[in-house]
């Protein structure tokens, strides 16, 4: 197949670049914001590889893209991941979360592309503390990413039904891994690198919630996409376990080798619009053979210790 992958220079878009390329043909777009050309220079000489870096709110680039790639499948997880910066900024999910999606359910339309992969959220639940499973209601996001993320399952359902279309919809705890780039513990690492005294942790590190290793999600989203066949196929993707911020705020000290004080800011939350508990029922996902390999600790600790290694 023709297959477009939108935030392919991502973090977890790298990772699925990477796996789809032996099968298909790709193209990876991308803004670069918060993606890299490091993450996926490595296919740049594979002649079934493309790399386009454009804006998905700039219509008239992104029908050039679709009519030059006749694609048969869109793997669309372009979004704004950073949820504490559009507490101050709204507009920022609205724009690189929400209307991406609008802008490529438009293309898809036009061009006759059928197929939708959608990387969506368990901000979507709001707060809640689980298990939670795929049908559980009513959905009151509490983040400005999570309503971005359920308004754009609520226009891609609304075209499956109206152009005959067919969807992917796969809700993602916090992902953790190898070319990871921002997140809890990024921001732990970096503030250590300017001060190795003390370590300050937003809350009261009581919050609790799933880390899914990010070679396991894609797994996933392949299994899934290959699967199953309804108009509309929804699942919950994530691991049996989960970790503190406590506990992570302990395996940075320790892999930095260093003695640092932790001290709580004592809010039960980490900022607005952070949900502090978390967890999935994964019966679903679980029934189509699919069951994450890594645990949520051993996930963030590979993510540490390529931060580290890598010097990021």
């Amino acid at each position: 197949m023709n297959v477009l992958i939108t935030g392919g220079a991502g973090f977890i878009g790298s990772h699925l670049c990477d796996y789809l390329i032996t099968d298909h043909n790709v193209t990876a777009l991308d803004n670069l914001s918060l993606g890299r050309k490091s993450n996926i220079e490595h296919l740049f000489h594979k002649e079934n590889f493309k790399f386009i870096e454009a804006d998905m709110n700039n219509s008239s680039m992104m029908d050039e893209v679709f009519a030059i790639g006749k694609f048969d499948r869109i793997y669309h997880l372009a979004a704004n991941s950073d949820i504490a910066q559009s507490h101050a900024k709204p507009s920022i999910d609205f724009k690189n979360t929400f209307l991406t999606t609008y802008n490529l359910l438009e293309c898809m339309k036009n061009h006759n592309v059928k197929e939708i992969i959608f990387a969506s959220s368990s901000a979507i639940y709001g707060e809640t503390q689980g298990p939670i499973d795929e049908d559980y209601g009513p959905l009151k996001p509490i983040s400005h990413y999570g309503a971005a993320k359920l308004s754009s399952e609520g226009f891609i359902t609304s075209f499956v039904k109206n152009y005959e279309m067919q969807a992917w919809i796969l809700r993602f705890p916090n992902v953790v891994g190898e070319r990871t780039t921002h997140g809890v513990i990024f921001d732990f690492i970096n503030k250590l690198r300017k001060d190795n005294t003390a370590l300050e942790v937003l809350g009261d590190g009581e919050q609790y919630k799933p880390y899914l290793y990010v070679k396991d999600l894609v797994k996933a989203i392949i299994l899934v996409s290959e699967t199953t066949s309804e108009p509309v196929n929804i699942y919950n993707v994530g691991v049996n376990s989960r970790t503190k911020v406590r506990d992570i705020a302990k395996f940075v000290i320790r892999a930095m080798q260093l003695n640092s004080k932790i001290e709580y800011t004592g809010n039960t939350i980490g900022w607005v619009g952070d949900v502090p508990q978390f967890s999935y029922n994964l019966s679903k996902i679980n029934k189509l053979g699919w069951k994450a390999q890594v645990t949520s600790d051993e996930a963030v600790q590979k993510s540490i210790n390529y931060i580290l290694q890598n010097k990021l």
